[in-house]
């Protein structure tokens, strides 16, 4: 038995919105993503407040995310909706 479908697994990051510290701890991911930081996050961005007419920047903490996500392919010599193609 010839394989002819070779999926393709892909990992899809993505980092949650910046905001303080303090109040990362209860981020979640987007439905479907796995939170890979822990606690407060990573602090690495900033987010930025408007007072009155000034905009002031804040270092904060963001989490990473991560999904699995399998990508249909035909594996090499095979090609069509149901890769049957030679």
């Amino acid at each position: 038995q010839v394989k002819k479908q070779c999926d393709q697994k892909l990992l899809i990051r993505m980092k949650t919105k910046c905001v303080p510290c303090s109040l990362n701890l209860d981020t979640q991911c987007p439905a479907g993503y796995t939170k890979i930081t822990n606690g407060t996050g990573t602090p690495d961005c900033r987010y930025y407040l408007e007072i009155k007419t000034r905009t002031l920047s804040f270092p904060g903490c963001r989490h990473r995310c991560v999904k699995e996500f399998e990508q249909p392919e035909c594996c090499q010599g095979h090609w069509g909706p149901d890769c049957m193609g030679k």
